[in-house]
């Protein structure tokens, strides 16, 4: 499958403040969060999008993962369940601390009500201040990866947002012919053959 993947980045934070979440809905950082429910979310939030590179992963990798220093989740709830989240990582380097926003989306359930910008923008302004949390070097660059396989607004809304492209590559990868859904990706059983995995 051709893939195309782009970078973008944020060399500033942003001066103004991330627009209110609606009522009803909360975004918390996960300071225990388990390997279990990590990947959990990763199946909510990708398996409409062909997100499968950690459907594979040993609990051992997931640990490996979580346990970089100043790691965060961000979980934005609502209804009692959630509804997406923001998956930050610092990286050190020569002159401060870079943030990469490794994974960021929302549920199925939760797209098309005006929720993606709003965790973007509470999820931006984490990952400049995370350094402050984690005891890290001031950050200088908060960065991205999206790519052809992720949600259709996914592009428009870093953009819009603030982030600019600073890379773009394309390429194949070996992927399934359809998405396998949030029920596959989170660990549910497949369907029956001949019937759609996708939905």
């Amino acid at each position: 499958m051709q893939v195309t993947t782009t970078t973008l980045e944020m060399l500033r934070a942003p001066t103004e403040p991330a627009a209110a979440l609606p009522g009803g809905v909360r975004l918390d950082r996960a300071s225990g969060i388990s390997p279990e429910y990590a990947r959990f979310l990763y199946g909510l939030v990708g398996g409409p999008w062909l997100w499968t590179d950690r459907l594979d992963w040993s609990r051992e990798q997931w640990v490996a993962e979580l346990s970089v220093p100043g790691t965060e989740f961000w979980i934005l709830y609502g209804e009692g369940v959630p509804l997406g989240y923001v998956h930050l990582q610092p990286q050190p380097h020569e002159d401060g601390t870079q943030v990469e926003v490794r994974y960021f989306g929302l549920a199925e359930t939760a797209i098309g009500r005006g929720l993606g910008k709003r965790l973007l923008e509470h999820g931006i302004r984490a990952a400049w201040s995370l350094p402050e949390r984690a005891d890290l070097p001031t950050a200088t660059r908060v960065w991205l990866h999206t790519c052809s396989l992720d949600g259709p607004a996914a592009l428009a809304n870093y953009q819009s947002r603030g982030f600019v492209v600073c890379g773009v590559e394309h390429g194949e990868e070996e992927k399934p012919a359809e998405a396998f859904g949030a029920w596959v990706s989170t660990g549910g059983p497949a369907p029956a053959a001949g019937r759609s995995a996708a939905r």
